[in-house]
């Protein structure tokens, strides 16, 4: 393989953003390759289920050799805390050799270079799923002011508009907030070209 950066990400099988976004955002010479499971929605799984799966996903990637795999699902990557996550990191890093990092870990990363610790969460989640991520960002020392879960199926997430999460933001400010996280935020950018 030739010395081209590689980052590999394991999605949602539904996902129609990601890819198009990875690509039109990666830096020149980054290249992004992508395998898909069948995790969320009508396919959602418990983990002892999803496990087998995720394995066999990673042990695929790494046949591109990427120097980093992300597992991309936010809601799957929080839902059971901390340690849940440290399982999915182990399953996809053993059966890959590969760097592995979640959209969890990025998004904490995140927070904590910006200085944020008191943020409001929304999400197109149902309630559940909102409250799972409350508990993972409380665990990993983040205080969430606020949230609000849309209550959307995960077909209907791209449906809301740049304007629309921009009102549903303003509706929902908290002065003492240091940032706001929008988690799972689907929109298609390509139309605001």
């Amino acid at each position: 393989m030739n010395d081209q950066a590689r980052i590999g990400l394991i999605i949602p099988s539904g996902n129609r953003l990601t890819e198009p976004q990875f690509n039109r955002y990666a830096p020149p010479g980054v290249d992004i390759h992508v395998t898909r499971l069948r995790m969320t929605g009508k396919f959602r799984k418990p983990w002892n289920e999803l496990e087998p799966a995720l394995a066999d996903a990673a042990a695929a990637l790494s046949d591109v050799q990427p120097g980093v795999i992300v597992f991309h699902c936010t809601a799957n990557s929080m839902e059971n805390g901390s340690a849940g996550e440290a399982a999915i990191v182990e399953t996809v890093r053993n059966n890959s050799g590969c760097h592995t990092i979640t959209t969890a870990q990025a998004i904490c990363e995140a927070f904590i270079h910006l200085g944020i610790h008191k943020l409001v969460l929304i999400s197109p989640y149902v309630k559940q799923t909102n409250e799972h991520e409350v508990r993972y960002l409380t665990e990993t020392g983040f205080t969430v002011l606020h949230e609000l879960g849309l209550g959307l199926e995960s077909d209907s997430y791209g449906t809301v508009t740049p304007q629309q999460w921009i009102e549903i933001v303003h509706a929902n400010t908290r002065p003492q907030a240091d940032g706001y996280f929008l988690s799972c935020k689907h929109t298609d950018d390509r139309s605001n070209r």
